[in-house]
C-alpha cells in the first residue's frame, strides 16, 4: 500500500488515465503479461516494413522476432521491485504539520486602540519603606474610523504578573501564575455612539512605595501588564490593546565612598578598603585597597619578614531567594478546618555576574613602614544582564556581593642582606566579602512628590482651596444709586492723581408749552 501513495504523488502531474492505468496493471498480473507481449505502435510499424521487404526481397531473409522484442523495457521490472521495497513516504506538497505562521488577533477595521505615555518614566525612588512610589499617566486612543461607531463598554486594567519559573507544583498554571489587580478604569460602562475622530481617555494610577521593580531572573518574572478591551455594540471583533510598564527603582548614591577595614589574624595584615556601595548594571566601580603590616622585623634572628601579594580576584556575586506558593489545589489542607493552608518551597539560585583575576598591578614598599596599594576597576558587562536588587513583602529579594581574594606568600631576609630573599613557604589565603547594591539609575533625580505640576486626580489638590467664612445670606444687596453716583463723581474731583476733565453729564432738552426750550 505505501508504495501506491508514493507512485501517486510523483505521478502527480500525469494525467488520470495514466494513473488508472498503472494501478489497474499492478493489481492484474495477467494483464501486465499481455501489455509486455502486445507489440506497440512503433514495433508494429517496424514489422510491417520488414514483412514487405521479406515479400519483395526473399534471397536476404531478416529475423523480425529481434526488432520487435527491442520494443520491451527489459529492466523494467527489476525497477518496480526495488521502488516497491523503499518505503519511504515524501509529500513536498503536503503540510502535516503545524502552521509557522503568527496567531495574530482579527482586528477590527472600523477602529484602532493606541496609548500616550504623557508622564516620565516610573522609577520608585528610595527604600521601600521610604519611597512615595511612582506616578504613570497617559491617554488612551481610540481611533474611530466610520461615522457613528457604536460602544458597548470600555474599559482597562493594570495588574502584577508574578512568574515562578520554579513553581510549587510543575506544570501547574496556577502555581506558576500570580496576578494581583491594582487599577481598573472605566471610561465607558454604557452603549455610546462616537463620532468619526481620535477620542482621548485619560488615566493615572499611583504605584506605591512598597511594590516590586520589574525583574527577570533565573527563579522569578515580575511585570506590570496593562491591558484595555473596547467591546463594540455591533458585530466584529473586539479591540484591545496589551502593553507592559517597566518599573524601576533607584536609590540614592553616597557622595563619600564607604571606607571597612579589616584584619586577618594570627598575621599582622591588616586590609583599608574604600569603595562604593552603589553600583548601576552597566557601570564600573573604583575600589581602593590598600594592605598594611607586611613587614616584619626580628631582631633575635635579625632578619625580616615580608608578604607579598602573588595574585588577587575578585568577582561579583548574585543571589536570588524568593518563595513559590502553592495554589489551592496543591497547598496542604489544615486537618481540623480542612482548609487549605498558605504554603510555599524556597527557591535559591547564584551566580557570578563579573569577576578577574590579577597577578600585577600594585605598588610595594616593603620599607619598615611598607605597604601595598593598588586599584581594582569591577566592571559589569552588558552580557551579564544583572538583576537590580529587589525585597518585596511575598518573600522575593536579590541581593549582591563582592568577594576578593588575595594569596600572600612569606618571605624572610637577612638584615645585612635585604635582597637575599628566601621563601618560608608559608603562604595564606586573605578573603573579603562586601555587601552592595545594583541599582538603576535615577534619571531626572526627582520623586514624583516633588515635581510641578501635578497630573490628574491622583495628586493632592494645588493650590490649596481657601475657605470663606463670610455667611453670603447675611450680606445685603448692593446696587448704585444715583447718590452713590454722584459722591463718586464729587471725589473724583477732588482727588490729585485724576487729571482728565470731569465726565459730561448727559443734559436733556425739551419744549414747554409756551414754546421756549428747557434744558
Amino acid at each position: 500500500m505505501p508504495h501506491r501513495v508514493v507512485d501517486f504523488f510523483r505521478s502527480s502531474n500525469d494525467s488520470i488515465h495514466n494513473i488508472k492505468a498503472s494501478v489497474q496493471r499492478r493489481s492484474n498480473p495477467n494483464s501486465r503479461s499481455a501489455s509486455r507481449e502486445r507489440p506497440t505502435r512503433h514495433s508494429s510499424a517496424a514489422s510491417s516494413v520488414l514483412e514487405g521487404a521479406t515479400d519483395n526481397n526473399t534471397q536476404s531473409p531478416i529475423h523480425t522476432a529481434q526488432s520487435v522484442k527491442m520494443a520491451e523495457p527489459p529492466k523494467e521490472k527489476p525497477k518496480e521491485k526495488e521502488a516497491h521495497t523503499h518505503h519511504r513516504l515524501s509529500f513536498p506538497s503536503l503540510h502535516l504539520g503545524g502552521s509557522k505562521a503568527s496567531k495574530e488577533q482579527p482586528q477590527n477595521p472600523n477602529a484602532s486602540l493606541s496609548w500616550k505615555i504623557e508622564s516620565p518614566p516610573a522609577v520608585m525612588h528610595g527604600e521601600p519603606e521610604n519611597s512615595t512610589g511612582a506616578l504613570v499617566s497617559g491617554q488612551l486612543l481610540l481611533d474611530v474610523k466610520e461615522e457613528d461607531f457604536e460602544i458597548d463598554h470600555f474599559s482597562a486594567k493594570l495588574e502584577v504578573h508574578v512568574v515562578q519559573k520554579r513553581p510549587f507544583a510543575g506544570h501547574c498554571q496556577n502555581c506558576s501564575n500570580q496576578v494581583t489587580e491594582l487599577r481598573t478604569w472605566t471610561f465607558l460602562g454604557e452603549p455610546t455612539i462616537l463620532s468619526k475622530r481620535i477620542h482621548e481617555f485619560p488615566f493615572s494610577i499611583l504605584l506605591d512605595g512598597h511594590l516590586p521593580a520589574t525583574t527577570d531572573n533565573a527563579v522569578v518574572a515580575i511585570r506590570y501588564d496593562f491591558t484595555a478591551e473596547v467591546t463594540p455594540r455591533t458585530a466584529g471583533p473586539a479591540i484591545k490593546l496589551a502593553k507592559s510598564i517597566d518599573v524601576k527603582r533607584s536609590l540614592q548614591v553616597p557622595e563619600l565612598p564607604h571606607h571597612s577595614i579589616r584584619i586577618f589574624p594570627p598575621t599582622n595584615i591588616a586590609a583599608s578598603v574604600h569603595f562604593s556601595q552603589v553600583m548601576h548594571p552597566v557601570s564600573t566601580n573604583t575600589v581602593t585597597m590598600r594592605l598594611d603590616g607586611i613587614v616584619k622585623h626580628n631582631t633575635e634572628a635579625k632578619s625580616v619578614e615580608y608578604w607579598k601579594l602573588k595574585r588577587l580576584s575578585w568577582k561579583l556575586e548574585e543571589n536570588m531567594e524568593i518563595v513559590a506558593p502553592a495554589c489551592e489545589k496543591h497547598s496542604p489542607r489544615d486537618p481540623e478546618t480542612n482548609l487549605p493552608t498558605k504554603k510555599g518551597s524556597k527557591r535559591t539560585d547564584s551566580r557570578t555576574i563579573a569577576h578577574a583575576d590579577l597577578h600585577a598591578g600594585w605598588k610595594s614598599d616593603y620599607s619598615p613602614s611598607g605597604c601595598i596599594e593598588m586599584e581594582i576597576d569591577c566592571t559589569i558587562p552588558p552580557s551579564a544582564k544583572a538583576a537590580c536588587d529587589l525585597k518585596s513583602e511575598d518573600g522575593a529579594e536579590v541581593t549582591h556581593q563582592l568577594v576578593v581574594e588575595m594569596v600572600v606568600v612569606q618571605e624572610y631576609a637577612p638584615t645585612a642582606h635585604p635582597k637575599h630573599v628566601t621563601p618560608t613557604g608559608v603562604a595564606r589565603i586573605l578573603r573579603m566579602h562586601f555587601g552592595v547594591v545594583i541599582t538603576e539609575r535615577a534619571g531626572l533625580g526627582v520623586s514624583w512628590d516633588n515635581e510641578a505640576p501635578p497630573i490628574y486626580q491622583d495628586v493632592p489638590p494645588s493650590p490649596p482651596s481657601y475657605s470663606c467664612d463670610i455667611p453670603y445670606e447675611s450680606v445685603e444687596d448692593l446696587s448704585l444709586s444715583r447718590r452713590s453716583l454722584e459722591e463718586g463723581r464729587v471725589g473724583r474731583e477732588l482727588s490729585p492723581a485724576y487729571e482728565g476733565p470731569p465726565p459730561r453729564t448727559p443734559s436733556i432738552t425739551g419744549t414747554r408749552a409756551d414754546g421756549s426750550a428747557t434744558h
